[in-house]
């Protein structure tokens, strides 16, 4: 599989940043894979918080991870600045592929990058559900071309 080129911060709509802690690094002295993907999810529901789209401990509807991946191109380790980006590549019905690059200490170009899928589905009941309208505008607003 060919390696995706590396992302600028012109590619993305929103930005969040990211405080690296102690613990992020591993014994090979950067951070370490998972918590790249612990990162991809506060940028992305940060945001949703934010705009007031997303009511997690309340909310009838939530949106569930089914997809993830990330590609890396450079190093990040504690004390690094991160600043996440934010955009949404598609809007389904009911899912939503959200896209997030991760910019060391002033970088212009993403240390890494990747993506998920969420579906949102009814709290109680697990199933799909059309995405609500004022989830969608704002989804709309982080949309690419």
């Amino acid at each position: 599989m060919a390696k995706a080129s590396r992302d600028t911060r012109a590619d993305y709509r929103a930005f969040s940043d990211i405080t690296t802690r102690w613990m992020d690094n591993d014994v090979y002295a950067h951070v370490n894979n998972v918590v790249y993907y612990s990162w991809f999810d506060t940028v992305v529901n940060g945001h949703l918080i934010e705009q007031g789209v997303l009511d997690y401990a309340a909310g009838q509807t939530v949106g569930l991870v089914v997809e993830t991946g990330c590609q890396y191109f450079a190093p990040i380790s504690f004390p690094d600045r991160v600043r996440g980006g934010l955009r949404v590549a598609r809007i389904g019905n009911s899912s939503v592929r959200y896209e997030v690059g991760l910019f060391r200490n002033g970088d212009d170009e993403a240390a890494a990058q990747g993506h998920f899928v969420h579906v949102y589905v009814d709290r109680a009941t697990r199933r799909p559900v059309p995405l609500p309208d004022a989830l969608r505008a704002v989804l709309q607003a982080l949309m690419v071309e």
